[in-house]
């Protein structure tokens, strides 16, 4: 098992540099630079190039991007170009926001996926199922930046239950929280549902009944524990992708976190700011995926049988 998660955890390493290649390929490809946003009104090419050679902006991208990965390993993210802060400081007060709204929107999405699961699969193809499900789909194809400004219509403008925007207090939370894990808990209800209708067929269910057990030690004891083992693995995916999800929720409610900072400095062309953030945001999704499978390993013997 040991040696399974050490090579898991060096497969990072080329998937790493491919991704960073691609973010910076990206970033500096699209048009506009952030020396657009230092000039001053009227400034001719040579302030410009002052600009430029200041910021290493005029050397090949192949320079700039060995330059940059060469700082990164050492635990250097630059400075921002617009602000001239260091970018390892920007993300340090602004991380905890992110994580503290990713971390309860994938608690809420958990609780109440499994539950909403576990009632659908036990009124398979009767009405509580085919009520739950049917507004689980509708969850999960609601856009999150739609279901945002709706709700913040509803339960902030029109109810004052809640406050539109900010980070002050538990309040706060609650309205991302829902945007957020409304969509997580739709994938996790369905993933339990079927996880759980599959294994209710498997024959050692059959002989727990034979033994005489009631229905519903079986179905929560037994069938729900086989079933949790794709759900882990989905919420361990999720995990990364409940953070890329909160850039666009942090934009609408206007939290100071991780994505509102992206977004602020995608309109500036704000290169060390927006590489570090697309970066974070690429280590979540890769860290989840290795929770993933070492979940995936541990809870199910099969896999463990087969790595050894």
């Amino acid at each position: 098992m040991l040696d399974y998660i050490l090579r898991r955890v060096l497969l990072l390493v080329p998937v790493f540099l491919a991704v960073s290649v691609i973010i910076f390929l990206i970033l500096h490809l699209i048009p506009g630079d952030p020396v657009d946003n230092l000039l001053r009104v009227g400034s001719n090419a040579e302030a410009r190039a002052r600009i430029e050679a200041k910021y290493g902006l005029d050397r090949p991208l192949v320079v700039q991007y060995g330059i940059w990965l060469a700082n990164l390993v050492q635990g250097d993210l630059g400075s921002s170009i617009i602000t001239r802060r260091p970018v390892s400081t920007m993300i340090a007060q602004v991380l905890p926001n992110s994580l503290m709204l990713g971390g309860f929107a994938l608690l809420f999405s958990t609780i109440f996926g499994v539950i909403f699961g576990v009632i659908a699969a036990t009124w398979r193809d009767r009405w509580p199922d085919q009520m739950l499900m049917g507004g689980v789909l509708l969850g999960s194809t609601l856009p999150s930046f739609w279901l945002g400004l709706l709700l913040i219509l509803t339960f902030s403008v029109q109810l004052g239950w809640f406050p539109v925007s900010g980070a002050r207090g538990w309040e706060s939370l609650v309205l991302p929280v829902l945007t957020i894990g409304l969509g997580g808990m739709a994938l996790v209800a369905r993933v339990t549902r079927v996880a759980m209708v599959e294994a209710a067929g498997r024959d050692f269910v059959l002989l727990l009944h034979a033994k005489g057990l009631s229905p519903t030690h079986i179905r929560l004891r037994h069938v729900l524990r086989h079933a949790m083992i794709p759900v882990v693995t989905i919420l361990a995916l999720r995990i990364g992708w409940v953070l890329g999800g909160a850039v666009t929720v942090e934009y609408v409610f206007a939290r100071p976190g991780l994505g509102l900072t992206l977004i602020k400095a995608l309109a500036q062309h704000d290169y060390p700011v927006v590489q570090a953030c697309l970066l974070m945001l690429a280590i979540a999704v890769m860290l989840g995926t290795l929770l993933g499978d070492i979940l995936q390993a541990l809870m199910d013997p099969r896999v463990r049988s087969a790595l050894t």
